[in-house]
């Protein structure tokens, strides 16, 4: 494998499978049409909101651990800024005091256990990558959905589109996955926390 020159754009594009798998899933199909029954989607909500305060604490995490390069620094206390921000937002909005004892579901267990052993095991640069599939996927499927106005799922859409995750990630990446050995590191990332969002929405 050659280094390509983008690679923000190399990771999506070499996964976009999992991207088109994920749409068809029965979860999406049936947000999309707005016959998703209400218990579905607040079962969903229930576990976004786990998975939001556990990445939160391990952004919390990075940020205190990373100091250099100053570049990757800033990268995860914004990042970290940008989770708080969101999920103390989710608790305000669900009338949460403080965050829940939430019941994880195999899949969400999965995919938390995923990014723990990035935060512990791996370069900094690698729990930036496996942030990734989530930013890009969700932008992506809220573009795609064709979900109309009636809908009473439109706002998830909504909430979800217009996002721009490229001027958080593209020139970190960019500079830092610089070899194609560490391209194709990133690559198994990228493509195993896909498959951990698809998943996800499967067993929603």
């Amino acid at each position: 494998m050659k280094s390509p020159m983008n690679v923000y754009e190399f990771l999506w594009d070499n996964n976009t499978d999992i991207a088109n798998e994920t749409i068809h899933v029965d979860f999406l199909i049936q947000m999309q049409s707005g016959s998703l029954q209400a218990e579905r989607y607040v079962n969903f909500t229930i576990q976004d909101i786990h998975y939001v305060l556990n990445v939160t604490d391990m952004l919390s995490n990075m940020s205190a651990k990373v100091n250099q390069p100053s570049d990757l620094k800033i990268f995860f206390k914004g990042i970290h800024s940008s989770y708080t921000f969101f999920a103390d937002l989710m608790l305000q909005q669900y009338c949460f005091k403080g965050a829940p004892p939430i019941q994880q579901t195999p899949a969400m267990r999965k995919y938390l256990s995923f990014y723990r052993n990035l935060m512990d095991s791996e370069e900094p640069i690698y729990f930036a990558v496996g942030l990734l599939p989530c930013y890009r996927l969700w932008v992506w499927l809220a573009d795609h959905l064709n979900t109309p106005p009636t809908n009473a799922y439109y706002t998830w859409k909504v909430e979800n589109m217009g996002e721009h995750p490229e001027k958080y990630f593209r020139a970190l990446l960019n500079k830092y996955l610089d070899t194609p050995e560490k391209v194709a590191k990133a690559n198994g990332i990228f493509r195993a926390q896909m498959q951990n969002e698809h998943d996800f929405f499967l067993s929603s």
